[in-house]
């Protein structure tokens, strides 16, 4: 029998769970302070469900929390113990990409809102550039299979029920491709034409001019139209990476933020901008908005993010601290850099003051990225934004086992391994390349040589290594045993990657005993290439289905294209990058 009650003293959101031989007693500060309670109680009791008391999950084992004693009798072997536990943020949130091509179903949601829930989060945004049906620009959304007003409020209310809080994320700076290729929209680009991007690469206009007039109805219209859908009143605005807006422009991109903060809709709204165009000119920090939350972000094991939260402190300015799942661009994950780039997030948001932590799940270059592949820095999230001083010895074998109690349901406790053994694999090759896994490089860019370049240094060792932790990999995923109602499809998953990845291998073996490049490739090994390629493309096409929207397939696929047809012909556009660009 569990009794609760309320006891206002408790920090907020926390709780004391005392469990004796004769009873569960449970007092918390408030509604939230009870669910996370009763959160707790229900991994205990599936941890005795495993015949132990297993370890501390995400989410779980926060500051002044005591250790489990013995067994009591009539407790369902539950241990008899007393937890006093409370968040280090009182933010915890996800931020799921859902503009570049992959727009989750409902009910794939529903799934993961009832997962982060569990484990203590508290927030869950949707990150769109072009994925919601605003009215009157039906044709940059058309083939998107965007979120409606019905679906994000159907979000919402499920979420809420779980106490996790939906808020809106629009891009409203950079990253407008997805508009500005439109003629509609072009005139309002800074850089109609296109412009240079980094590694020699030509795009088309990704950012809107903020002195022209038409983008600030264009955003205006947007912001007018999306926020009053849901009943959050925080909003995402972005304004990260406007990379055609040069520096000696920056001062456009405060006097931007301040009229988006000005407008009608913002008026009781808490905005939340991205971080990296304030930390290169610390000039900018004074002139925020009042009210205005700066979510430092990035993505790199060794991330200054103690300094730059020391600098917004220092400004008075609020911040969250936003991490990533390091899923993107790797295919794989990159375990080893999402752990630190998570943990670091977290020590210097406790140590500076930061109000939230936001960790963000990214899709670059086509959401190639199984979901799988997302979860172990999701537990990740939830532990560390918890409390990291708990979770200070937490270390992949840890990661492991928390994620088969708690994300997989394994009883046979070896798919969490696989999963990070998978993570692990961009470490075992010599190139080391910041935000991505060398590993991609053959696949998504099949015109840069391998070997040379970002590649530099990979050498026939360094895929006998990845080929081998594959095979564990496949191992880990026979052995399995997942319970939860999804788990035969996260098998599908770890296998469908696990292939991809033999392809790249395969791949870079051919190009390395030749040039480096695909035209070094004997026809024939380009031929078996290309039909492996078809068994890989045939896979992601029918995973896609089962957890997402179509629309932004076609532009997923579209990366495997380009690759099959430089499989065929053995030549590559040196500038080629993406099938939209």
């Amino acid at each position: 029998m569990v009794t609760e009650s309320r006891d206002r003293s408790l920090a907020a959101e926390g709780y004391h769970l005392e469990i004796a031989e004769d009873g569960i007693a449970l007092t918390a500060a408030d509604d939230a302070g009870a669910r996370h309670g009763r959160a707790t109680l229900s991994q205990l009791r599936h941890w005795a469900s495993l015949d132990g008391t297993g370890p501390a999950g995400p989410g779980t084992a926060g500051p002044g929390t005591a250790g489990p004693g013995t067994a009591g009798p009539g407790q369902s072997d539950l241990p008899v113990c007393r937890i006093l536990d409370w968040p280090d943020f009182a933010v915890r949130g996800v931020m799921l990409d859902v503009a570049r091509d992959r727009v989750p179903s409902r009910e794939t949601l529903f799934g993961l809102i009832d997962r982060l829930a569990g484990w203590k989060l508290n927030q869950l945004q949707l990150y769109t550039e072009h994925t919601f049906a605003y009215a009157g620009h039906e044709e940059v959304w058309r083939d998107a299979d965007p979120y409606t007003a019905d679906d994000l409020r159907a979000i919402d209310g499920y979420g809420a029920a779980r106490g996790i809080e939906l808020v809106a994320n629009q891009n409203t700076l950079g990253h407008f491709e997805r508009w500005l290729r439109h003629e509609r929209y072009r005139p309002l680009a800074i850089a109609p034409e296109g412009f240079e991007w980094v590694f020699g690469v030509r795009r088309s206009p990704m950012t809107l001019d903020p002195a022209k007039s038409g983008s600030f109805a264009l955003v205006s219209d947007l912001l007018g139209q999306l926020a009053p859908v849901l009943e959050s009143r925080r909003i995402h605005i972005g304004l990260d990476e406007p990379w055609e807006l040069a520096p000696e422009r920056h001062g456009e991109w405060l006097d931007w933020l301040r009229r988006l903060v000005a407008l009608p809709v913002m008026a009781d709204r808490a905005p939340l901008v991205w971080g990296d165009v304030l930390a290169g000119d610390p000039a900018l920090l004074a002139g925020v908005a009042e009210g205005v939350t700066v979510c430092e972000w990035g993505y790199e094991e060794n991330h200054p993010f103690a300094e730059r939260a020391q600098a917004l402190a220092a400004a008075g300015v609020p911040f969250w601290m936003s991490p990533g799942t390091s899923s993107w661009l790797s295919l794989s994950g990159r375990v080893e850099n999402m752990l630190g780039n998570i943990r670091a997030a977290a020590v210097a948001g406790t140590a500076h003051g930061a109000t939230g932590m936001l960790t963000t799940d990214w899709g670059d270059m086509g959401h190639h990225q199984q979901p799988v592949v997302s979860e172990p820095g999701f537990a990740c999230a939830a532990a560390f934004s918890w409390c990291a001083e708990s979770h200070a010895d937490f270390g992949l074998p840890e990661l492991a086992t928390a994620l088969d109690v708690h994300a997989f349901d394994d009883r046979a406790g070896s798919l969490g391994a696989a999963v990070v053994g998978l993570g692990r694999l961009p470490r075992l090759v010599t190139p080391q390349v910041p935000n991505m896994s060398a590993l991609v490089f053959p696949l998504l860019l099949p015109q840069w040589r391998v070997g040379r370049g970002a590649t530099r240094g990979l050498t026939a060792g360094d895929l006998d290594a990845v080929e081998t932790a594959l095979d564990e990999v496949v191992a880990g995923g026979a052995a399995a045993d997942p319970r939860r109602p999804d788990g035969g499809l996260v098998l599908d998953e770890l296998r469908a990657t696990v292939e991809v990845l033999r392809l790249s291998c395969h791949d870079a073996r051919l190009r390395m005993a030749g040039d480096g490049s695909l035209a070094s490739v004997a026809s024939s090994d380009r031929a078996a290439l290309g039909r492996r390629l078809d068994g890989v493309v045939s896979e992601h096409r029918r995973l896609w289905t089962e957890r997402f929207r179509e629309g932004g397939l076609a532009d997923s696929v579209g990366w495997f294209d380009h690759l099959a047809s430089c499989y065929a012909t053995g030549e590559a556009d040196r500038y080629w990058f993406g099938p939209s660009a």
